[in-house]
């Protein structure tokens, strides 16, 4: 009998003891899930990481101007434009940077490659822009880079058709945070892509 006495007040020690240790654990639990919950929404919050070498032209004025004509070694990247856009996809021939930045407007990346760029390299260049519904691809004269990449308020500049930052560039600014009109067409402008 003294050992059954026994037994139950060691159950007994360890029920309280189990009952003590279970708000612990309770609380612990709540304080691990909040600092997880926490580093989860700084992570969220802290966007895309920055490209390297990204130049900013923010506050582009906006508007339709069928006359005007852009004069630079590098395609614009906003501003005033033609009031039809360019139909996205890829291009063979230079096409109206008027057009493009309507384009742009509407959240399209585009791509410009000097137009003696060695074919294999603008065949890389059209893989890369092949499913994209928002990008234009098209050679431009007096490149001073090999392949520029432009969008609303931003351009890259890189030496080489494999350069990571050509796919992030895409992948940031693609119906990206700088542009204007998201969401709006391109398609049922002007020009016919190869694709």
């Amino acid at each position: 009998m003294a050992g059954r006495i026994k037994r139950k007040k060691t159950r007994k020690q360890d029920d309280t003891t189990t009952s003590k240790a279970r708000p612990f654990l309770i609380w612990g639990a709540v304080v691990v899930g909040i600092i997880a919950l926490a580093a989860l929404l700084f992570l969220s919050m802290r966007g895309p990481t920055p490209i390297a070498d990204l130049m900013n032209f923010y506050g582009q004025e906006r508007g339709h101007d069928n006359t005007v004509i852009y004069a630079s070694d590098l395609p614009p990247v906003g501003g005033l434009h033609s009031e039809v856009w360019q139909n996205c996809g890829i291009y063979d021939e230079p096409i109206d940077a008027a057009n493009a930045v309507h384009s742009m407007e509407h959240g399209a990346v585009w791509i410009t490659y000097q137009p003696d760029l060695p074919q294999e390299e603008i065949a890389t260049l059209q893989n890369l822009g092949r499913n994209e519904n928002y990008l234009l691809l098209s050679p431009y004269p007096n490149l001073k880079s090999p392949v520029v990449l432009s969008a609303w308020g931003v351009q890259l500049e890189v030496d080489t058709v494999n350069d990571k930052r050509i796919k992030e560039f895409i992948k940031q600014y693609q119906q990206g945070p700088t542009t204007p009109e998201r969401g709006a067409s391109c398609r049922d402008g002007v020009g016919s892509p190869l694709q």
